[in-house]
């Protein structure tokens, strides 16, 4: 059962996108979302996510690290390859120390290994939004 979190305060109700190819977390990440004040969209893939047309209004991508096709790594570097970074926190079922660290290197916001607490996810993503939009 999801708890009720504190709501994030940022300006403009911001758009996380969630890109995982498994439903059930990507369920659950936009319901966490939603119950903390945020809008969030849904993608099944990175390349799903590339072919929306909303991807301009997206603030944060959580994205999965292992995914069929483009990883959320890969993804993040098209985006900053392409001139349209969107700040990411990528997460994993994998630990993978190196992984981790080349993912920061690259610019990566956050990476988390799942199963990870409620409260981790939003404390990144209230960190990537501050940063990106300060007040």
């Amino acid at each position: 059962m999801l708890k009720t979190h504190q709501k994030i305060q940022v300006p403009n109700k911001p758009t996380v996108a969630i890109v995982d190819d498994d439903p059930s977390v990507r369920d659950t990440t936009k319901d966490l979302l939603d119950s903390a004040g945020l809008s969030s969209a849904t993608f099944d893939s990175a390349e799903s996510f590339l072919q929306s047309k909303g991807t301009c209004a997206i603030r944060c991508l959580v994205a999965d690290m292992r995914m069929p096709g483009m990883t959320g790594l890969e993804l993040y570097s098209h985006l900053a390859s392409s001139g349209t970074p969107i700040p990411t926190i990528l997460i994993t079922a994998y630990s993978d120390e190196q992984a981790c660290v080349r993912a920061l290197e690259t610019g990566v916001t956050c990476f988390l290994t799942k199963p990870f607490r409620a409260e981790d996810l939003l404390a990144c993503i209230e960190t990537t939004l501050r940063e990106r939009d300060p007040a």
